[in-house]
């Protein structure tokens, strides 16, 4: 059975997910910021089981919502728990009357945002030597 949650501070699950991914696995090393603080947390569970992750939370200077930290843990791609992160982003979004959602996305898993909807806009850009681009969506 699969089962969405939200928190307003960070859980611990989306924690260990985050480390899993992004630190352990892509190497990045600056993966917890300020932004943890201010964002809504989604976990994704599985029989119980936390799979998957992302925040959202508001940006002054983009107007807009920022869907960030989109992880799902190895063993669990390819089943479409990225899909359906999104989908409960945008779900949150529009909830709380937001009409655009945007996301730094890595640009070797960018096709994967255009086929839920999310445009490019501007040039590549690297954090933490990763090659990232900017992809809006209108809710």
């Amino acid at each position: 059975m699969l089962e969405c949650r939200q928190y307003a501070k960070l859980p611990q699950e989306a924690m260990l997910i985050r480390q899993e991914v992004f630190v352990e696995e892509q190497g990045f090393e600056v993966e917890f910021d300020e932004v943890d603080s201010i964002a809504r947390h989604i976990v994704l569970f599985e029989d119980g089981i936390p799979i998957g992750t992302c925040r959202v939370y508001w940006n002054e200077i983009k107007a807009s919502y920022v869907l960030g930290r989109v992880a799902v843990r190895k063993n669990f791609r390819g089943r479409a728990f990225g899909r359906r992160l999104l989908q409960e982003a945008e779900h949150l979004v529009h909830s709380l009357q937001g009409t655009t959602l945007c996301l730094a996305a890595q640009v070797r898993v960018k096709a994967f945002y255009e086929k839920q909807g999310y445009s490019a806009a501007g040039a590549e850009f690297l954090d933490e030597e990763c090659p990232h681009v900017w992809m809006y969506k209108t809710l």
